[in-house]
Formats: structure tokens, sequence, C-alpha cells
């Protein structure tokens, strides 16, 4: 850690405990009790939430002048979900998992724009170098899918927004669960979630995961395994302090793909399941730790200090294959790519937020300083494999020669942002105010065989923000308008070995959000018109693969999101979005990689009347869309539109069990999800999910 770093975080933590002892030295306290007051992190009954973890200030859903999408965990388990693309099916703008089945980790695109960069993990950034980790989702309470520039209280990051991944936290109260889940691909996997409220003052919670997946590709499969333990200790009565820490371990294997040539031949269902790797050369080890806490001081006088903090370490030592180039007939031409991954990240948010009044307006401010460094220690081989035939697969093992690209990385990305924002009530009135200013330093090597050592040491500023006005009317209906603004340095060379430069956005976004006063529901509707200059993208030129920033990408568009309890025992959790977007630059006039001009989704439940004689049983269908869309940034791949249908049911018994039974995909459609420069991939067929729950 550098000193400037650590002298930064030092004085927000000093700060925070000087602030503490304090209020103790001249208050005398009652006994205290726990209450619970993250409410944005809370679990929430049904598919409505009212507030957002993601604005860090606890405003209400329909006030907040910017779309936000809430995926709770009723329902991620209604849905039968297992990964985090396949929680977002439902969420207006998102494609969620573009590159279909792929265990390795989740890359859904947002409004046009890649987030495998913009995923966040209780409100502190998740880094990345070549790999990522994918979290495991049965850990999480609910994600978060803010829209739109969001660099005012993240500081860097993606134009399109934030994912934002709540942890599992200790509750008031006692509830335990375990379960068992099997599907017909062979998946098996058990689970456990125990909170208990040890006093009134202290709490804690235990989740955990331990299964092994297997994809539609008989060679792919993935043991994993997950640990989430939180405490919640209210240590006065202005002060309390959380633990939320996880590790997993798991070994996820690429489904590696097939040459676009092959699609489409008429025998697409059996190359889905189609595996041009070798077991025997395969191998992938995985682990994950994340250290955090966050404390809260209430100095009772309108001003509240906060602190969020987490230590990540990432590792990963992976050898996969890959298509490589071209076909002659049924011949597949093969790579090998070997990757160690050593990151580490350290995130410290701090905040102080206070209300106060100004003639006949409220104010709700905030001060924040945010400190972030990142440590990334990378190898990437590439070398040749033999040659297959698909018609005639070899059951000797595949050949490999020697690596011929080689690439070292020893980088350190330190980031420091100041920011303010203001919440303003007057009457009706609604408008947000928000300004950052950010200070980032690269720092380290990149070495590769063709280009010898570049040696990185960027520094970049920038100033950011954000505005907002909502009008909110007694009948539920708040029409808003927003503008906001972005900033994200790229961290290491192009594939011609030069700096990467910073990418900027912007966004307007003009909605209306209902909240009806007759039925729980939460409806919204917006337009937008959002761009990004300097954008990265992965290229393989020559047989290298890199990345390029092909300049700038116009994304415009509408989305329409809808969940409500109708009463009577239906429910719904609905989406639909339309989108323009298009490339300036590099590949002018192009649509961007994954982004289709029309998606939507709807998810329908109806549960039986109390007191019938089914009582207890839950049924469920729904339909998910994604319209025609390419598999690059040249708009070589032309993918064509698929509508997939799903089927749900679940029986709540008297005694606390719980079984329910998923079918995904259920007209088994065979559809190519992506095209890129490692091949495509198919989406995944017909699954079928069984799950028995124990509640206590």
């Amino acid at each position: 850690m550098s000193p400037k770093f650590a002298l930064l975080a030092g004085a927000s933590l000093v700060a925070l405990a000087s602030a503490a002892a304090a209020q103790q030295a001249v208050t005398a306290l009652d006994p205290v009790t726990l209450t619970g007051s993250g409410d944005a992190t809370a679990p929430v009954s049904g598919y409505v939430a009212a507030t957002t973890a993601s604005g860090k200030s606890a405003t209400p859903l329909v006030e907040t002048p910017r779309s936000v999408a809430v995926i709770t965990r009723d329902l991620i388990e209604d849905t039968g979900a297992q990964t985090l693309g396949q929680a977002l099916a439902t969420t207006a703008g998102v494609v969620g998992e573009p590159y279909g089945a792929d265990p390795r980790f989740d890359s859904p695109v947002l409004r046009g724009f890649d987030t495998r960069n913009a995923q966040y993990l209780d409100s502190l950034r998740i880094m990345r170098s070549a790999g990522a980790p994918a979290f495991e989702l049965y850990g999480l309470e609910r994600v978060e899918v803010l829209k739109g520039p969001a660099s005012t209280l993240y500081g860097s990051g993606s134009p399109a927004g934030i994912i934002n991944m709540i942890q599992k936290r200790a509750q008031t109260e006692h509830a335990a669960e375990t379960g068992v889940t099997l599907s017909d691909d062979g998946d098996a996997k058990l689970t456990f979630d125990v909170n208990r409220a040890v006093s009134e003052t202290l709490a804690f919670r235990l989740t955990g995961v331990a299964g092994k997946t297997e994809e539609q590709i008989s060679e792919v499969s993935n043991d994993r395994g997950y640990l989430g333990f939180a405490t919640r200790w209210q240590a006065t009565e202005a002060t309390e302090v959380q633990i939320i820490t996880s590790y997993q371990a798991d070994s996820p294997i690429t489904p590696a793909g097939l040459p676009f040539d092959l699609t489409g031949q008429g025998y697409d269902k059996a190359l889905r399941e189609f595996y041009i790797g070798d077991s025997a050369a395969d191998s992938s080890d995985r682990r994950m730790l994340n250290l955090g806490y966050e404390v809260t001081h209430d100095f009772d006088n309108g001003w509240v200090l906060s602190q969020s903090a987490r230590y990540q370490k990432f590792d990963w030592d992976y050898v996969g294959f890959y298509v490589a180039g071209g076909t002659a007939g049924n011949i597949v031409n093969r790579g090998v790519t070997y990757q160690d991954e050593d990151t580490s990240t350290i995130n410290v948010d701090t905040r102080m937020t206070g209300s106060f009044d100004t003639g006949s307006a409220s104010h709700k401010l905030m001060f924040g300083l945010d400190l972030r460094r990142y440590e990334d220690l990378t190898s990437t081989d590439f070398a040749t494999a033999s040659a297959l035939d698909i018609t005639d697969p070899a059951t000797i093992p595949a050949t490999i020669t020697a690596p011929w690209y080689l690439l070292d990385k020893d980088l350190t990305l330190e980031q420091a942002g100041i920011y303010v924002q203001d919440e303003i009530t007057a009457g009706a009135w609604r408008a947000t105010l928000g300004l950052r200013r950010d200070w980032a330093s690269q720092k380290g090597t990149s070495t590769n065989n063709f280009g010898g050592t570049t040696v990185v040491d960027q520094q970049d500023q920038a100033t950011t923000g954000q505005a907002g006005l909502a009008y909110v009317m007694e009948n539920g209906v708040t029409p808003y308008v927003s503008y906001a603004t972005s900033f994200d340095p790229e961290l290491g060379v192009d594939i011609d070995g030069k700096q990467l430069n910073p990418t900027e956005g912007k966004q307007w976004e003009l909605g209306v959000k209902y909240e009806p006063t007759a039925f729980t529901g939460f409806f919204s509707v917006a337009v937008y018109d959002l761009r990004q200059e300097n954008v990265s993208v992965s290229v393989t030129e020559g047989g290298v693969t890199g990345t390029r920033q092909i300049g700038e990408v116009v994304s415009k568009g509408i989305e329409f999101e809808a969940a409500a309890e109708l009463g009577a025992g239906w429910g719904v959790k609905a989406a639909f979005s339309l989108n323009d977007a298009e490339q300036k630059g590099a590949n002018d006039g192009m649509r961007p990689a994954n982004t289709p001009r029309s998606a939507g989704a709807v998810w329908l439940t109806y549960d039986f009347a109390e007191g019938s004689a089914v009582e207890g049983l839950q049924l469920a269908g729904g339909l998910r869309h994604i319209g025609q869309r390419f598999g690059d940034n040249a708009n070589t791949y032309d993918l064509e539109a698929v509508t997939l249908v799903d089927l749900g049911a679940s029986y709540a018994f008297a005694n606390g069990a719980e079984a329910s039974l998923n079918l995904g995909n259920l007209t088994d459609e065979v559809y190519v999800a992506n095209c890129g420069s490692f091949g495509c991939y198919y989406g995944e067929g017909r699954t079928v999910t069984a799950k028995l729950n124990y509640t206590w």
C-alpha cells in the first residue's frame, strides 16, 4: 500500500473512531437494542422493493430521478435463477447471458455496454483483469441495477451504470433454512442459511453452498463451494458495526465454442453439446476471499458518519481451449490459453450525511471520500493445439505446442475521489445535485515476447457530476429528468502496447415512475440518450488477442419495467426495451455487440388462496425474448432473435418444507447466444431443476 493511500484510509478510519469515542464521552446511554438499520439491504417480501442501497441514502425509489431495478430474493428463488445473468432476465435493457451457459464469469450487457467492469458487491467495486469472479447467487439478498453514469457516488465506472450485488446480512430475528437442488443435467447442490440474534445487540448469519454444476456440454462442469458470514453489533445506541465476509472456491471450464461457419447447418442441437477441448488438458482453480465491514455512527444532531470497506483477494489458475481462426470443412483449429491471475483490491468509502432546512426547502447533504487500490499480477500464454475433426473427434489427448505468445502484467491502480451530493425537497419537487473529483494513477509493467516491456506510469484526473429533478404527485406518479457523466481510467495497454485512455460518458434520461396506492406495485418508463468515448473492445489481430479503443458509442432507447402484486393471488415482473445503438469511428455505423433492438421478459405467478384445497401451491410461467443482434462490434456474426418459455411451480407444506420445480427453455430452443473472437456459444437448452427446502 502506498503512503498516500494508507494516510487517506487511516485518516477516514480515525475520524470515524474519534466520532464514536466523543459521543460516548458526553452521553449517558440507555440500554441499546439491535434494530437492523440497513433498510435498503434488508430482505424484501415479494418482488416490489421500496428503496435502493445503490443511492447510498435510502431515498425511496419513486423519488429517485434515475432508472433503478431491484431483483429481490423472492424473484431469484421463484424463477430458479442460478447465476447473476439469469437473475437479470426480467430487467429492462439487460442481456443477462450474452455468452450463453458459461460458468466462468458474468458478463451482462446493459444499454449496449459490457458490464464486466461495472459489477459491485455491497456498493464497492469488484475489480477484474482478464478473468473475473462469479459471485454465488445464493449468498445474495438482492441485486440492484442503477442505469446510467453513477460516477458522482462511485467514481470510475461504466456509463451504462452499475450492477450492485447485496450480500445477505445478519437480521434481528431467528431464521434458518437448508435445501438440496438437483437438475436433469446432473447438478447437485446443498445449501444452508442460518441467522441468529444472540442478544438484543448482537446477531450473526452463516450461509453456505456445496455442490457440482454440470453444463449442457458434459465435459464442462464446476465444483463449487461458498461460505458467507455476517455479524451485526449495536455497539452503542448511536453506533452500529457490521462484518460482511465470504469465501468461495470453484473450478469453471470454458465451453470453448465453435466456429460460426458450423452453426445453422441443421445439426445445432448436437453441436450445442459438442466440446472441442480436451478434458485431460483442461484445468481450473479459482478462489475469492472478501473481508468487509460497515460502520455507522449517529451524532444525534442530524448528522451520520458511515464507512464501508472491503479487502478482496482473487486467484485463478486456468487452462482452457478456444477456437483459433477459421475452419476447413469439419476441421476446427484450436488454441489453448494459460491464465494465472493474482489480484487484490482494497476499497474504503467514508460518508458524512446530514439533514437541514433552508427556508421552505429541506436538504439531505452527503460528503464522501472514496479510496481504491488494485494490484494485478497476471500472466497469459497462448499456444496452438492440434486440429479436431468434429465428425470424427480423436480420442487421444490433444497435441499442444509450446506457447507462441506470452504476456506478463504487474500493474497497480490507485484512485481517490471526493464527492458531494445534495437531495433537496421543496413541496412536491425533488432535486438531486452531485459533483465529484477523482485522481487516479496506474503504475507497473506489461511484458510480452513480441513487444518487450512497456512501463506504465499514467496519471488521470476527472470531474464528474449529476443533476436530477422530479415531481412527486399525490396519485403516485412521478415524472423526472436527469443528466449524469462518467469517467473510468483504463488499466494497462492496448494491443499495440500503448497506454489506454480514460473512458468518458454522459447521459440524458427522461422518465415517469408510478407507485400505486391501491395495491403493491412499481412501474417505470424511461427514455435515454447515452454516449461513451474511448470505448475498449477485445480484438484478435494476427492471432493475438488484445484491446482497442474504438472511439464512441451512442445508445438511445426506451425501457419499461413493472413489478406488482395484483391481488387475488396474482403477481408479475415484466420488462421491455427498445434500443438504437451505433458506433462512431472504428466500425462506423455498426451496432455494438450483443445489443438487440428489442428485448423483453415477463414472469407471472399465481398463489392459490388460503383455505383452498391446494393452499400453499404457486404456479408460474414466463417468456424471455432477445431480439436480433450481432455477435461482434464489426457486425460479422448476425444472430437471430429467440423467444424462450419458462415454467415454475412450488408447494409450501405446513411443516416448513417447500418443494419447487423450474423448467427453463421449455421448448428446448436451439440458438446461438454469442459469437466473437474465440468462436460461437450456444444458449442453454431445456433445463429441469428441482429443489427441496426446509425452513425453521
